[in-house]
């Protein structure tokens, strides 16, 4: 595997992380409980990884997520994701999320639907469940049928995904706590 490096920033939702090697962003951590926490976590998905200041294409990225989380507008749809270990479904499925505008939410059923195979609702929630690139491939715009925010699995899971939604603005999701 290529070098790999992260970082650590701040944002509205709290201390964030990001890893990247020489082809693009390889994660993107959400803030766990406090900094020592969220930087474990990268840290057992790449042990090797050492702490660094973030290249231009990476600054870039990472300027765009503390906008997003700020409420501002940020467009991340052309930010380098390294998907050399994502399965080719997953793929597909980041693709398609990540074409959901900011403060807009869609079914994991009509994201089935989008690649062709409208009965793999459940496995579209398995790839987003599996999401190393949350903000980046947004999945907390994807929900549940009727409106439901179905699951999320970063740290503070449900209410994770709605204050993100909340931040956003969306306007046909649940409410935000």
């Amino acid at each position: 595997m290529n070098l790999v490096e992260y970082v650590l920033f701040d944002t509205a939702i709290g201390r964030c992380g990001i890893a990247w090697s020489e082809r693009g962003i390889l994660a993107v951590q959400l803030p766990e409980a406090d900094e020592r926490e969220t930087r474990a976590r990268l840290i057992r998905r790449f042990a090797q990884a050492r702490e660094a200041p973030p290249p231009p294409a990476v600054r870039r990225a990472l300027d765009g997520i503390v906008s997003l989380l700020r409420g501002e507008p940020a467009d991340l749809a052309d930010v380098a994701l390294d998907m050399d270990a994502v399965p080719p479904f997953h793929r597909r499925v980041y693709a398609a999320a990540r074409t959901i505008a900011p403060g807009t939410t869609v079914s994991y059923g009509e994201i089935a639907a989008r690649l062709g195979a409208p009965r793999a609702a459940r496995a579209v929630g398995q790839a987003l469940g599996n999401n190393p690139f949350p903000i980046l491939v947004p999945c907390h715009r994807v929900v549940a049928a009727g409106g439901r925010p179905g699951g999320f699995s970063a740290h503070g899971g449900i209410a994770t995904k709605l204050r993100l939604l909340a931040v956003e603005g969306a306007a046909n999701g649940p409410p935000a706590p």
